[in-house]
């Protein structure tokens, strides 16, 4: 018995979910920086992005996330995670 493909259909599809999985931290940096408050300017030009981590580098940021400013009353996080839980459900619950 031998067995050939014929067309292979899953392959472009994981390619396609692999790009989009890797667009993830990108995006939800950009979320996470523009809720971040901003008066001086100081936390969102200390707040990068090393490999897939969100580094929020300044003493305030707890307080920022907590919802200390009128800027940002749900903090950073929060929209950050609604962000990658929307696009973690239409990934794999379907588009």
């Amino acid at each position: 018995m031998k067995i050939t493909v014929v067309r292979d259909q899953i392959t472009p599809d994981l390619q396609e979910l692999t790009r989009d999985l890797q667009r993830i931290p990108e995006d939800a940096f950009k979320i996470f920086r523009s809720h971040t408050p901003i008066r001086s300017g100081a936390a969102r030009r200390n707040t990068t992005l090393k490999g897939s981590t969100i580094d929020a580098n300044y003493a305030y940021a707890t307080a920022l996330d907590g919802g200390s400013s009128n800027q940002a009353p749900d903090g950073m996080t929060k929209p950050t995670l609604d962000l990658v839980r929307r696009r973690l459900d239409r990934l794999f619950k379907g588009r």
